[in-house]
């Protein structure tokens, strides 16, 4: 059984990796095969449909199975998904950008050509035949059938796992199991989101060009890094991790724990500090007994519109959604969010997720947790609770509204000409027939953002081979490659980095405090209802969740943040990547729907407060309720009283 969980962490580790790393490498993604947001969301949550689907039918014939077998199978099968989402890199051309700033290696100095009518300089073509249009159309189908198949693979893996151990451990060890399965499953998105940190770091055709020919660093906006080699990685270690499951047996013998095979001790076990899934599995084994093979339940509907009807589980699931839909969309965008709020490269954004705000998520749970423990708090206490770390949660999640950078000065898109430069920076380009395409932005001393040197007019090109540097001039104006060098560029960056500090800081402490919810609020599912109730209405919680939050959460974002863009690059003439976003507008809706879901959890948490308080009243004094049929009903609803410790 200990090599069991050993294996089933390992597993569960390895499968996180895969359907985290898309999250890390989102934005790289997009800008490598110019895809909207929205459909970088939809593509994010597409996973969840085959998970949707399936996951009624395999917790209904889960005993019914050979389990480890079937785990293996699952995992074989998120081992291919993490396979095919690498494979566009390996059926389509090298990445093509715009060099139309000369090379440091040659003496090219092509930036404008006025005698040459549309002149492209060295602005790599792309040219959209029709196998270049069908070329965009498979790199999407391939990916969206990798996330299915990761969706579906990933249904038998953490409930069979869970049930397995539930069976086969000993009551006394089974609770530290299953915490250590779900501290594993809490720490797989961090670890996801530093290897996406790593890979990054690597230019993205390394192994089609050579080191020497490219001339991007990962600081410029058009760097796309090596997104497919961490879906390699995570993919071999899932294949490897599912070869033991073949070799376990249909059922295990009962496990004699340390201390013999006595009841469980009374204290919380560890689950309640870890999350919810592990108290799902023991619900679920230990609460009701399993159906005979083939029966369905006649009051099917209605248990489930007994349990809709139930104002605090309904109240608590909506809470959940809210947080759920919050959390889908941050976990999707953060990275690139920060990325263009504060200037920061993918590899670096990817490392502060990984390193600071998903360990401060998982030490809200664990504080929540062990704070319940700690008190042994009633249900009203429980709410109380969720309120108040909800509200303190929106009082460091207000300010974070108005921390960030502005939208940079670019010529000709959000600058228009004006006295105060003195001269027309971007009225000398004209004979120039710079490409719609070009892009390679460049940063003047004057404070102006040009999207590339040709259209800041530039004819020349002075190259210092000493610090592999380019330098281009117009008129008295100096123009730096990548838009991060020389002085304004300089004072640009510190500026980001005096609002990036309190910006991290902040939203760490506001995702602590918002995650001191998550054990209360399940408590108050667990117990709120029917004791015979409790594994279909958690099935149902679930199912919420992902058809309410999970599902349209990132596609929502996605939607969002594609009304903020500015410019669009175009291929085939067709809308692809967004160049340039208003940072204003940005951070306005993508943070402002942060802000609507954690009112709306707020606002969800106070009506179960006051429910609860009022029924804690009437349990003080049942004659307020005597002869009133609703008040009865209501009381009656609830299994235990609010003041009962959970």
């Amino acid at each position: 059984m200990k090599f069991f969980v050993l294996c089933h962490g390992l597993l569960q580790l390895s499968q996180l990796l895969v359907s985290g790393y898309l999250k890390s490498s989102i934005s790289t993604i997009e800008r490598r095969y110019g895809l909207s947001s929205q459909t970088s969301g939809l593509l994010a949550s597409f996973n969840e449909v085959g998970n949707t689907l399936l996951i009624v039918f395999v917790s209904y014939f889960g005993s019914r199975v050979h389990r480890p077998r079937l785990i293996g199978c699952g995992a074989i099968l998120v081992s291919l998904a993490g396979f095919l989402m690498a494979l566009p890199h390996f059926i389509t051309g090298p990445y093509e950008y715009d060099q139309s700033v000369a090379s440091v290696f040659s003496n090219t100095t092509d930036l404008c050509q006025p005698e040459v009518p549309g002149s492209q300089g060295n602005l790599s073509q792309g040219s959209c035949t029709p196998r270049a249009a069908q070329e965009n159309h498979e790199v999407l189908l391939v990916m969206f059938l990798a996330q299915a198949l990761l969706g579906i693979g990933g249904v038998p893996i953490q409930p069979f796992g869970i049930s397995y151990i539930d069976d086969f451990a000993s009551e006394r060890n089974s609770p530290l199991y299953l915490g250590i399965l779900f501290s594993v499953t809490v720490i797989g998105p961090g670890v996801a989101f530093l290897l996406g940190s790593a890979m990054l770091r690597f230019y993205v055709d390394m192994d089609k060009v050579s080191r020497d020919k490219v001339q991007l660093s990962p600081r410029d906006p058009r760097w796309v890094g090596a997104w497919w080699l961490g879906f390699l990685v995570a993919a071999t270690l899932v294949a490897l991790a599912a070869l033991p499951y073949f070799f376990f047996p249909r059922e295990m013998p009962k496990e004699v724990g340390l201390f013999g095979n006595g009841p469980a001790p009374a204290a919380a076990p560890p689950w309640q500090l870890l999350g919810d899934a592990a108290g799902v599995a023991l619900v679920s084994q230990q609460e009701e007994p399993p159906l005979p093979n083939g029966e369905i339940p006649v009051d099917f509907p209605l248990v489930l519109l007994r349990n809709l009807r139930h104002p605090v589980y309904l109240l608590v699931v909506l809470a959940q959604v809210n947080l759920s839909a919050m959390v889908a969309g941050l976990a999707t965008f953060m990275g690139k969010f920060l990325e263009r709020q504060f200037s920061l490269t993918a590899s670096l954004a990817n490392m502060i997720i990984g390193a600071v705000n998903i360990p401060g998520a998982m030490v809200g749970i664990v504080v929540g947790g062990a704070i319940m423990k700690r008190f042994q708090m009633s249900l009203r206490q429980c709410s109380a609770m969720c309120v108040l770390g909800m509200f303190l949660c929106l009082l460091l999640a207000f300010p974070l509204l108005f921390l960030g950078c502005p939208t940079q000065k670019v010529a000709g898109i959000t600058y228009t000409q004006s006295s105060e430069l003195g001269h027309q920076a971007w009225g000398c380009n004209l004979q120039c027939n710079c490409p719609e395409k070009a892009y390679n932005p460049i940063c003047g001393s004057d404070a102006i953002e040009y999207i590339s040197p040709c259209s800041a007019g530039c004819r020349a090109v002075n190259i210092n081979v000493d610090n592999n540097s380019v330098l281009v001039k117009l008129h008295q104006v100096q123009l730096h490659l990548g838009g991060r060098a020389g002085g304004f560029g300089q004072t640009r960056e510190l500026r980001h980095r005096l609002l990036f500090l309190p910006f991290v800081v902040l939203s760490c402490l506001a995702g602590i405090l918002a995650s001191t919810s998550h054990t209360p609020s399940f408590m108050l599912i667990l117990r709120s209802i029917q004791p015979e109730d409790k594994s279909f209405a958690v099935g149902i919680q679930f199912m919420l969740l992902r058809v309410l939050a999970w599902m349209p959460g990132p596609v929502l974002y996605g939607s969002a943040i594609d009304t903020t863009c500015i410019l669009w690059e175009k291929k085939c003439a067709r809308k692809a990547a967004c160049r340039y976003y208003d940072n204003n507008l940005f951070r306005q809706r993508y943070l402002g729907l942060q802000f609507f879901f954690e009112v709306g959890a707020f606002l969800c948490f106070v009506a179960v407060y006051g429910i609860l308080r009022r029924q804690e009243r009437e349990a003080r004094n049942p004659a307020e309720t005597k002869g009133d049929p609703e008040k009865e009903k209501l009381a009656g609803n609830s299994i235990q009283s609010p003041e009962s410790k959970v």
